[in-house]
């Protein structure tokens, strides 16, 4: 099948989280030569296909078919895979059915490897992502089958093709504070304690605020506040309780002891209880490594630019595949409309991710 036309069999899928559209079972008939293993669970369907060329290392392409649901406000059928003015439109065009189009048939198409290639899938990236690439991770850790390398096609590029890969990522940290007070009139304030009043006096120190300075490959961690919450709706009432919700997208120099110290600092003579659930861990995989120089040289030959080396933006499944000590990196077309009405990409920028995934096949 040509390139384009199996990109867009693969957006008329409607594979919205965690179902699949078929594609997995279309991919294990697709690599008829390779031996596919069907690990599902939880009503999360997985696979994980590879072939041995050689006795050289593991190159593993991992990603996710399932998609967000489409919503409203498209000027298309956002399962048609409609091509116009330049642009191919569907949802999950850009998050990721370009990178999982482009490295399917890059894999398809190789007749020589020295090693074992690979694709690791599943169908919940954009759900909890519990029952997903975990599960394929498990097995290949008891089946000894980890691979060497890895590369997740999630949409890196920023404002052209070929200006981003992700060498890493930052952790999340999720926090909920209450702050105890005394509910009362709000006629009477002396007879009540008032915990609006008590965190405001130092939110002000706390909102968006740096809790470190970063460094080279990682932006400072920082307290984002997310929601707050008191009272009854009522203008007579002060209330007993506010809840505090907030998130830090934490490089390797905060973790969540330190965001423990840090809300103590201000909370310390208030009543006050705080839960943290830490959702990805930060990783970063050394620039040195081989396949981050082999795929800078593909884009850079591919596209005539030299990738920028980021760790920006949120999770992906890249954070369950690092502590393997596998070196992943990610790299897919630019990430401007995801998730968005009218997702698109461009015919130009899928042809040259699939060029671009040829090419460290044949170089790694």
């Amino acid at each position: 099948m040509e390139l384009i036309d199996l990109f867009k069999k693969i957006l008329q899928a409607k594979s919205e989280t965690p179902d699949d559209g078929g594609l997995l079972d279309f991919v294990a008939e697709y690599l008829n030569d390779f031996t596919a293993v069907r690990l599902d669970a939880n009503g999360v369907k997985n696979l994980f296909v590879y072939k041995t060329f050689g006795e050289g290392e593991h190159l593993c392409f991992a990603g996710h078919v399932d998609v967000v649901p489409a919503g409203e406000g498209w000027s298309v059928d956002p399962y048609a895979a409609v091509e116009q003015d330049g642009y191919i439109y569907g949802r999950g065009a850009q998050d990721m059915k370009s990178g999982f189009t482009a490295f399917l048939q890059a894999v398809k198409e190789t007749e020589h490897f020295n090693g074992t290639l690979s694709l690791l899938l599943t169908s919940d990236e954009e759900g909890p992502a519990k029952h997903g690439t975990l599960e394929v991770l498990k097995y290949l850790d008891e089946q000894k089958m980890m691979p060497d390398a890895c590369i997740v096609a999630e949409p890196t590029c920023e404002e052209v093709f070929g200006d981003a890969i992700k060498i890493g990522r930052r952790g999340s940290i999720n926090g909920v504070i209450e702050k105890h007070g005394k509910q009362g009139h709000a006629a009477y304030p002396e007879k009540a304690t008032n915990p609006i009043h008590k965190v405001a006096q130092v939110l002000h120190h706390m909102a968006g605020v740096d809790l470190d300075e970063g460094d080279e490959n990682f932006a400072p961690s920082k307290f984002v506040v997310t929601d707050i919450r008191a009272g009854m709706e009522v203008t007579n009432v002060t209330p007993g309780k506010l809840k505090m919700m907030f998130n830090v997208r934490n490089s390797t120099k905060t973790d969540q002891k330190a965001i423990e110290d840090f809300v103590h600092k201000y909370f310390s003579e208030m009543n006050y209880t705080l839960k943290l659930d830490q959702s990805a861990y930060p990783f970063m995989t050394d620039p040195n490594t081989k396949i981050v120089r082999t795929i800078d040289a593909a884009i850079e030959k591919v596209t005539g630019i030299r990738p920028k080396h980021s760790t920006a933006g949120g999770t992906s499944d890249a954070r369950y595949i690092a502590p393997y000590g596998v070196d992943v990196i990610e790299f897919g077309v630019r990430n401007d409309t995801i998730h968005a009405p009218n997702e698109r990409t461009t015919r130009e920028e899928v042809e040259k991710l699939y060029e671009v995934f040829k090419r460290v096949i044949a170089t790694f």
